[in-house]
């Protein structure tokens, strides 16, 4: 993997191999419908653009991948939201995006062939629901950026930067209850023995590192360095390079959370191993996996590249494991385990696989255990995500077209309340005009309202709609020429008005 800055298809290609996303896909490149057969749910949505971008009249430059989602008759509708990192390896810029449970877009915030954007997720800051992402440069497989955290109005309230010369890696972002935040970071180390791997006595490696910082004055709280505590020789990763232009990341941090009194635990792709790591002294307490496993793995509890490890109360832990690339498993899969820290034991608890096609993920991926015991499992470089009952009936399954690949797939509630105002377009069509509005990120619009007049000062009702997706289209015979939207609430409350257009 080159070291350099990368474009999106070349950041895509160095974090998880765009051959192990083709190979993965199968049966899944064909549109939609596939899927629905595939897994016995009801027949997705119209999509006429279910292989390419979502295109909008009102937004002519928001153009997100096309989301189509199945479900079953028996799938919940709460929460409403799918909340989704799509970096783009197809066309378009990909970007941060938040769409319903129907894969219709509620918000989008794109990216660029330069700047790429992982790890959105709904948390809290200060006991106000925020969002939070990475944004930056992908190179050699990590990430060189800041985190956001935004309001729910989807301004930026604080950029969170690596102290120490680092920079904020794509892989995690945690806020915790002491108002700091986790992040995950890529060390440059030179000077490393690599003879143990068959390298160079003066060897360059990357070393992951965890970084805390205090949100509000941005300063050091606590740093976890990788090479500190974890050897070389745990890694499973094939040594390749070792030199300063190809550093060997033999570790490749991806995921934290705090666990129970404070620890850490933390996920490495690269040594197949989850640690859980005392704070401050960053003593490792347990390895779970990995060469020097401090468990007796059982049957089918093994897993190789994983992501996204989480504990939860009654001993259960779960992970994406991925399970290639390369490969080492047939199919990725959401798994819970059953830890019993007493008996030093690991067990499968439950496991999610997709039903038909099997999908195999060469990178990314995440597992989320909900309330109630659903499960959100995001496929990686798949560009999928199904929703499992706790027993593993598939209640909704989706796939995002242009082959973008969500770094993780969440399911939250959010209340969206955009800064700006919302936007228009006007068309004429035949004897009557054609108003198209659409408020990225508004989540509580119920009817579209339109005004029109021959003045801007004489405006007055010539139509509404119910708002049925996105962008919603109200046909009227008033020729204005000038003409506004007005989003309305639930009880018919203005939420925002649109500038005046005149149609010329």
């Amino acid at each position: 993997m080159s070291s350099g800055n990368a474009t999106r298809r070349q950041a895509l290609a160095q974090i998880g191999g765009l051959g192990a996303l083709a190979a993965g896909l199968g049966s899944l490149a064909s549109p939609a419908a596939a899927l629905a057969g595939a897994t016995g749910l009801a027949s997705p949505l119209t999509m006429p653009d279910v292989l390419g971008l979502r295109h909008y009249i009102s937004r002519p430059d928001l153009t997100p991948p096309a989301v189509a989602v199945t479900s079953s008759r028996h799938a919940p509708a709460y929460p409403h939201y799918f909340f989704l990192t799509a970096p783009g390896s197809g066309p378009g810029p990909g970007g941060a995006m938040i769409v319903d449970r129907f894969g219709d877009l509620v918000w989008f915030s794109p990216g660029t062939d330069t700047t790429a954007k992982f790890s959105l997720n709904r948390t809290t800051f200060r006991g106000k629901p925020v969002l939070t992402w990475w944004e930056g440069l992908v190179t050699g497989g990590h990430g060189d950026g800041v985190a956001v955290i935004a309001d729910a109005s989807y301004q930026r309230l604080h950029t969170i930067r690596a102290q120490n010369g680092l920079t904020a890696d794509l892989h995690e972002c945690i806020i915790t209850a002491r108002n700091t935040a986790l992040i995950t970071c890529y060390r440059h180390a030179s000077g490393v023995d690599l003879t143990s791997l068959g390298g160079p006595a003066d060897g360059t490696v990357l070393a992951g590192v965890i970084q805390e910082i205090d949100i509000a004055s941005g300063t050091l709280v606590f740093e976890w360095d990788s090479l500190d505590h974890i050897d070389l020789t745990e890694t499973e990763a094939a040594f390749s390079g070792g030199t300063a232009d190809q550093p060997f990341d033999y570790f490749h941090i991806n995921s934290i959370q705090v666990a129970g009194n404070g620890d850490l635990l933390i996920s490495a792709r690269n040594t197949w191993a989850l640690y859980r790591v005392e704070r401050p002294s960053g003593t490792v307490r347990w390895r779970l996996g990995g060469k020097k496993s401090d468990f007796t793995m059982g049957p089918g509890a093994s897993f190789f590249w994983q992501h996204h490890a989480r504990l939860h109360s009654g001993g259960l832990l779960s992970l994406f494991d991925d399970g290639a690339a390369p490969a080492e498993e047939k199919q990725s899969r959401g798994l819970i385990l059953k830890v019993d820290t007493a008996g030093k034991t690991v067990s499968v608890h439950q496991q999610y696989t997709h039903p038909k096609p099997a999908l195999l993920a060469g990178a990314m991926g995440s597992m989320e255990v909900m309330n109630g015991g659903r499960v959100v499992v995001g496929w990686g470089t798949v560009p999928a995500f199904t929703e499992f009952a706790a027993d593993g009936t598939v209640l909704a399954d989706a796939r995002i077209a242009t082959g973008s690949p969500s770094y993780r797939a969440i399911r939250s509630e959010w209340t969206g309340k955009p800064a700006g105002h919302p936007a228009i377009a006007v068309r004429r069509h035949g004897t009557r005009v054609r108003v198209y509005a659409s408020w990225n990120g508004a989540t509580e619009i119920h009817r579209w309202r339109v005004l029109a007049g021959r003045t801007a000062s004489s405006l007055s009702r010539a139509g509404a709609a119910d708002k049925k997706s996105f962008e919603t289209m109200v046909s009227t015979a008033h020729k204005g020429p000038h003409f506004r939207a007005v989003a309305l609430g639930r009880h018919g409350h203005v939420l925002g008005r649109s500038p005046i257009v005149r149609l010329s």
